[in-house]
């Protein structure tokens, strides 16, 4: 199995009371939020329950009654070229009135399993969990997805582990195991100036947190030895879907 390779980064800021009609691209750029130069990769939603504005450069920003969301492709980038964590702190000082609850760190990606076509299933069902009858009910090996809830130093980390299957270029797919990752940060008990202090230091930390996510599942999760066994199953093609803002 490969080291996990991180392809998505998305940084939700919770803040009671929020407009949606704020997020425009005209208010981005002219705030200084983003780029001059940025590039609508499509036309930006706009209502009252929710917007959205996507740039061509694989940022996304969307904005809902209780939550402001940045979402970032990472693909090949290195740190100094993500963005959102800088965009998403100059929204927090061009908005500082705003009633912000919390803040969460959530990465994304995967590692692929190449020795077959149930590696990955067999990771999970039988790496990860142990196998036993309740893993054979039906007329298909069972799937399953494990959550585990971590206590760190700064503060709680959730993952998410399941098996899916990756769509490539000449329309196969490769069986992979998606880590999906959240810090979830409190503020709202907070003084106001206590509340932009903790989401300032939140989002300085962003790399740091990251890193914790990479080491985790490379040094804890890919480090087992795989098991590997024969059986046929059925996975979901999640990267081949829309990525949920949830």
């Amino acid at each position: 199995m490969s080291q996990v390779s991180v392809q998505e980064l998305v940084i939700v800021i919770a803040a009671k009371n929020n407009n949606p009609t704020i997020l425009t691209a005209d208010f981005l750029k002219y705030s200084g939020i983003i780029p001059s130069d940025w590039e609508l990769a499509r036309q930006p939603v706009l209502n009252t329950n929710v917007s959205q504005v996507v740039f061509t450069n694989g940022v996304s920003i969307v904005a809902e009654t209780n939550r402001v969301i940045f979402i970032e492709a990472l693909a090949d980038k290195s740190a100094d070229e993500i963005a959102i964590p800088l965009l998403a702190r100059k929204y927090v000082e061009t908005l500082p009135n705003a009633e912000y609850q919390a803040i969460g760190l959530n990465p994304r990606g995967y590692a692929s399993f190449d020795a077959s076509e149930d590696a990955a299933r067999n990771y999970v069902s039988q790496t990860l969990l142990a196998p036993g009858a309740w893993q054979e009910v039906g007329t298909t090996p069972a799937r399953a997805t494990v959550n585990y809830v971590y206590t760190l130093e700064r503060g709680q980390f959730n993952l998410s582990v399941n098996e899916a299957a990756l769509r490539q270029s000449d329309e196969t797919t490769k069986p992979i195991v998606l880590f999906s990752g959240n810090f979830s940060y409190d503020v709202a008990n907070n003084s106001k100036e206590e509340q932009l202090k903790n989401l300032y230091q939140a989002l300085g930390n962003w790399q740091a947190d990251l890193e914790v996510y990479t080491d985790i599942i490379n040094n804890k999760f890919l480090a087992i030895k795989e098991v590997v066994q024969t059986h046929s199953s059925v996975i979901p093609d999640v990267f081949a879907m829309p990525a949920s803002v949830a």
